[in-house]
């Protein structure tokens, strides 16, 4: 049976998103099943993104009406409401301002199901620690575009280690220039190429 609510995110068509959104809701639908229809729409626009038929701009598109339909939601959730899959830390490491792709890999993580605690960007190796101790997170996403980001992702991951932390927590790191070799160097667990492979990711380590 066809979802109408996931299939108008999956077309990017903003108005009747938040109309059935706004329908349901007041219809007295369980906002939890709204949501995993809101879940369902990104889902399918992973799909099209993996085959070629949408691109960054679409992605970015598709965050953003799930962000609007999540805000609709949000109120009609109980303190604490509102099932997750686990917690996700994610920023743009020390002396890195780009926030695009990280965004990007945010709100995809969120329309998965992933509670994620977004750092923002130029985040220091100590910020990401304190960040993955106060939430118990198991997973950190490391972001960074440009080639000096590298060495404060290997800090980043240098001061888990000291801290205790890095058998407990699982590191991806993603950005234009990453390669292989780069994730090696920085002593990451994985190399996410765009915004679906860290739900990938995410889903195979949580």
């Amino acid at each position: 049976m066809s979802d109408a609510l996931a299939t108008a995110i999956s077309d990017l068509e903003e108005g009747q998103v938040l109309q059935l959104v706004q329908e349901r809701l007041k219809a007295g639908t369980d906002p939890q099943a709204v949501l995993e229809s809101c879940r369902d729409g990104m889902g399918m626009v992973g799909k099209r993104y993996e085959m070629g038929e949408y691109y960054v701009s679409e992605l970015i598109m598709a965050g953003e009406l799930f962000m609007q339909a999540s805000a609709l939601l949000k109120p009609h959730f109980a303190v604490g409401g509102g099932v997750t899959k686990g917690k996700v830390v994610v920023g743009t490491v020390k002396g890195d301002i780009h926030n695009i792709g990280k965004d990007l890999v945010v709100g995809m993580l969120q329309a998965s199901g992933y509670d994620v605690i977004d750092l923002g960007v130029d985040v220091p190796a100590e910020k990401f620690v304190e960040a993955i101790k106060s939430s118990g997170a198991k997973v950190l996403g490391l972001s960074g575009l440009i080639t000096t980001a590298f060495d404060g992702m290997k800090d980043t991951v240098a001061a888990l280690e000291a801290a205790g932390l890095r058998s407990q927590v699982k590191v991806m790191v993603g950005g234009g220039s990453l390669t292989g070799q780069v994730r090696e160097y920085v002593g990451a667990d994985a190399l996410g190429i765009d915004a679906q492979a860290a739900v990938v990711l995410a889903n195979q380590w949580i």
